[in-house]
Order: C-alpha cells, then sequence, then structure tokens
C-alpha cells in the first residue's frame, strides 16, 4: 500500500486581520518590505500570524505543517532579499503571472544568514506534528537573481547551492524538507546547465537528515531535466497534475521515478475547491496510469504555493488534502 501523506507548498495568504495590521505597520512601499531587521509590533503580528496558520493545518488534518512563509515578501526570492550581501532593487513579473518581486542583485560572498531556520524554530514552538520545511530550490533561486559577485552562471548556480546547504544545516529537526523549483519548467536549463542544477540540488539535499522533495511547477519538466534530475540525492520529486498530467505520466512510465512522489493534485492558482474524493480519485487515476511504479509515499499536495488564492478557499483546500489522505489507501 502507497503511504499517503496530507501536505503543502507553503507559502500561504495572510490572515485578513494580519493584512489590514501589517499594511499598518509596514507601510505599503518598497522600502517597506521585509529586512530582517523589523520592529517589536510587527515581528509580534507575523508570530500571531504563524501561529493561526499553524492551527489551521492542524485542524485541516495534515501530515507535515509548515510555516507558512507570511513573511515572504518575495516569494521564492526571500531568503536572498534579506540577506546582507544582497541588493533589492525594482519591481520585477514573476514568471508570466500577476505577481512581482524585488530583484536581488548579490553584490558579495553568500554567508550564512539563518532567517528561515529561525522561522521554522518560532513553528517548532506551536506544534508537535512533523514539520516540513519550505525552500526555493537552488536553480529557481538563482535565476530569479541577478549575480553581480560571481561573474560566471556555473559558479553562481553552485554557490546558491553552498547557500542554501548553510541554511538548511541550521534547521530544527524536520521531517520533510521542499525545494520549490518552478524554474526548471518555466526557464528549462540547457545541455550541462541541466546537470549542474541537479548537482546544485544534491548539494541542498545532502547538507540535511530529512527527506527531501524537489517540487517543479507549472507544467512538466522536459525529459533530460528530469533524468538529471533523477540523478541528485532526493526522496522524491513532485508532478504538478494540474498543468500537465500527460507529460508527466510519460516521464515516470519512460524514465522511473523517485521511491517517493509528490502529487500536484489541487490547484493552487483556483478558487473552485476540490473534494476529498475527487483528490482520491485522481491519485487512483495516476496509479492506474503508471502500471510499472510502486511508490512507498505520496504527498498529495497543491500544484503551486497557495497565497494566490483567499484565505477561506486556501483553508478549504487543506482541509480537502486532509480528508483525501485519510480515505481508505490504494494500493501502490
Amino acid at each position: 500500500m502507497t503511504e499517503l501523506v496530507a501536505t503543502s507548498p507553503g507559502l500561504y495568504p495572510l490572515p485578513d486581520w494580519a493584512k489590514e495590521e501589517l499594511a499598518d505597520l509596514k507601510g505599503r512601499q518598497k522600502h517597506d518590505l521585509i529586512s530582517g531587521d523589523e520592529g517589536e509590533e510587527i515581528v509580534d503580528a507575523y508570530e500571531r500570524a504563524r501561529e493561526e496558520v499553524v492551527g489551521v493545518q492542524e485542524s485541516a488534518g495534515l501530515d507535515r505543517i509548515v510555516e507558512g512563509q507570511l513573511r515572504w515578501d518575495d516569494m521564492l526570492a526571500h531568503p536572498l532579499a534579506v540577506h546582507d550581501s544582497v541588493e533589492t532593487r525594482g519591481i520585477v513579473r514573476y514568471y508570466d503571472n500577476n505577481n512581482f518581486y524585488r530583484d536581488p542583485a548579490v553584490q558579495g560572498e553568500l554567508d550564512f544568514d539563518g532567517d528561515v531556520a529561525a522561522e521554522l524554530e518560532a513553528t517548532a514552538e506551536l506544534t508537535d506534528e512533523s514539520l516540513q520545511a519550505v525552500l526555493p530550490g537552488p536553480y529557481s533561486l538563482a535565476d530569479l537573481a541577478t549575480d553581480e559577485h560571481y561573474g560566471d552562471d556555473a559558479e553562481f548556480l553552485a554557490a546558491i547551492g553552498d547557500f542554501l546547504a548553510g541554511e538548511v544545516d541550521a534547521f530544527p529537526d524536520v521531517e520533510t524538507l521542499t525545494l520549490l523549483e518552478p524554474s526548471l519548467v518555466e526557464n528549462a536549463p540547457e545541455d550541462g546547465e541541466d546537470e549542474r542544477a541537479s548537482e546544485a540540488i544534491d548539494a541542498v539535499a545532502s547538507a540535511i537528515d530529512a527527506d527531501v522533495v524537489v517540487q517543479p511547477y507549472w507544467g512538466a519538466l522536459e525529459e533530460k531535466v528530469y533524468a538529471h534530475l533523477l540523478d541528485a540525492d532526493i526522496d522524491a520529486v513532485g508532478f504538478d497534475f494540474v498543468a500537465n498530467k500527460e507529460q508527466n505520466i510519460y516521464n515516470i512510465n519512460e524514465y522511473g521515478a523517485t521511491d517517493d512522489v509528490a502529487l500536484g493534485l489541487v490547484d493552487g492558482q483556483n478558487t473552485l475547491v476540490e473534494t476529498p474524493e475527487t483528490i482520491r480519485e485522481r491519485v487512483e487515476w495516476i496509479d492506474d496510469q503508471t502500471p510499472g511504479a510502486d511508490f512507498e509515499r505520496a504527498y498529495l499536495t497543491s500544484n503551486t504555493e497557495l497565497f494566490y488564492l483567499p484565505v477561506n478557499k486556501s483553508e478549504a483546500k487543506l482541509e480537502a488534502l486532509g480528508e483525501a489522505a485519510d480515505i481508505a489507501e490504494v494500493k501502490a
């Protein structure tokens, strides 16, 4: 039997009260965004919001609890945006959607920062459930950033991988680490670069004693990129079955898969709430379509982060995922 684990890729929308309170405390301009040295009132507001989203996940019956990344003004770029060696510049479109982030220009050595580790330490004090850490994958983070220090794409990617490895080494005990890698789909690495992307992911995965999930989204990986990703020392590859069913099924059947998988079955950008039964039907369809696979564990998750959605819709989707994993499990 395949073990079903209900989880999410994090990055939740701020609770409405927190959005209003923090807008008053922080302001609404570029220079008012998170920098890592916020005052007590702002820190307190985020702490109360974190406690709320942890409670929401527990109530939904999720098997992995994430911090929520409520402080992440810059979505995937956050670990760089708060770093002392990085200057955040003008607003840049986040891939091809209507969200934006500040361009993180790396101007010095990417040494240890510890911002995300501190978030996880605070989360660990709020719950006895299994924790899941969330980070941008090294390829996506390098893709989104501007290099003004290393001077070479390969060296920059390796430096980003080493930076993230140093960050995860400081994490408290977590059960799972999810690396979000949309750039592997949206700006697929070319020959040679695909192998380096896998090596950078491997560097991060090797730095932590936890199950590591790499979750691309907004489509399926190109065949060579997928094959190289399987070479990394990771426990699970994520598949966005909302955006592309056929190519993901093809990749699994043609090239195999990791022993564990993350199945993006809930639409993180659509307010239509899937029922638990619909989610389980999708699990069973994937099982039918991949007869040669023998998955030990399947993480049931949304295909993308949930911050695109209204709070009530994101919470309803979490509840559906929790209930779906509780329905009698399917055979591998």
